[in-house]
């Protein structure tokens, strides 16, 4: 029955992993935390189901031809780099024993940033254009912007994708739909350095692992089908309210409510499932409506 659970969770987080191109570790790794898992054990649970859920949605993101190769080598290749300097500040917190609030607190400071800056850019997407008017991303920021988020995917055991498809959009100039797909390539690259090194180091129960990445697979493929249903200003202001929702669960974690805490989570998930089987019955209907038409 607790293995069941985690393949429902994984499910479902995947499903916005695949939707929004963040990994899905982002909301896997406070959760888990709320299900009682330390820290390091939260990160590095969380690394093994970014793995999978990153492989499931890439495969639905070429498809649609969402991934632009050259962006994603350079985000991921110097995003694995930074696995490498983020590990031992990790186990140094660890040892001191400041993971139990120094991990909660660096979600809360990076997410009410990024919620903010997704909500403004909605605001502006609607006229946006892709690659800046057609101009190539500066590999400098793309260099900038791996190192950073393959740093705190190590730190914080996420994908990486919260901090990337944001940013890939503002400094970028990618469409969001773009920034997602290129995002989870790279991503798949930072979070496998990032688990192999914790995964010598860390005891972590495997098969609860297996259950979240096995729910994975089927939710990422999912999430990324929902994509098409939605446009691009929509995406950015829900994900600018997942990181709201996540912030909220966060800081309710650090006043042991964890209860609330999940379900706050619940709640936000629910919604945005109804939205998205909303959207699907609506293109449905019309697509109908016009084959009708003589």
């Amino acid at each position: 029955m607790e293995y069941l659970l985690f393949i429902i969770l994984g499910a479902l987080i995947s499903v916005l992993s695949g939707f929004f191109g963040v990994g899905g570790g982002f909301i896997l790794t406070p959760t888990l935390m709320l299900f009682g898992f330390s820290p390091i054990e939260a990160i590095t649970t969380s690394l093994l189901f970014s793995i999978g859920t990153s492989i499931s949605g890439i495969s639905a993101h070429i498809k649609m031809k969402n991934i632009l190769l050259k962006q994603g080598l350079i985000l991921g290749m110097s995003g694995m780099a930074a696995t490498q300097a983020a590990r031992p500040f990790v186990f140094f917190l660890e040892e001191r024993g400041w993971d139990v609030w120094a991990v909660p607190m660096f979600y809360i400071v990076l997410l009410s940033y990024f919620a903010l800056t997704m909500l403004k850019r909605g605001k502006k997407s609607k006229a946006g254009t892709e690659n800046n008017n057609g101009r190539s991303p500066s590999i400098i920021k793309m260099i900038l912007i791996g190192f950073f988020a393959g740093f705190v995917s190590t730190t914080l055991g996420v994908g990486g994708g919260f901090i990337m498809v944001p940013l890939s959009v503002a400094f970028l100039g990618l469409l969001p739909k773009k920034a997602v797909g290129t995002s989870l390539f790279a991503i798949l690259l930072i979070v496998t350095a990032g688990f192999l090194s914790y995964a010598s180091a860390i005891s972590i129960d495997y098969w609860i692992g297996i259950s979240l990445v096995g729910g994975g697979l089927v939710g990422s493929q999912f999430g990324a089908k929902l994509t098409a249903y939605f446009e691009n200003e929509e995406i950015t202001y829900m994900l600018g309210a997942l990181y709201m929702a996540t912030v909220a669960s966060v800081i309710l974690k650090l006043v042991n409510l964890n209860y609330a805490g999940l379900v706050l989570m619940a709640i936000f998930v629910g919604g945005f499932l109804v939205r998205s089987i909303a959207k699907v019955k609506l293109a449905k209907s019309r697509y109908k409506e016009e084959k009708e038409r003589p």
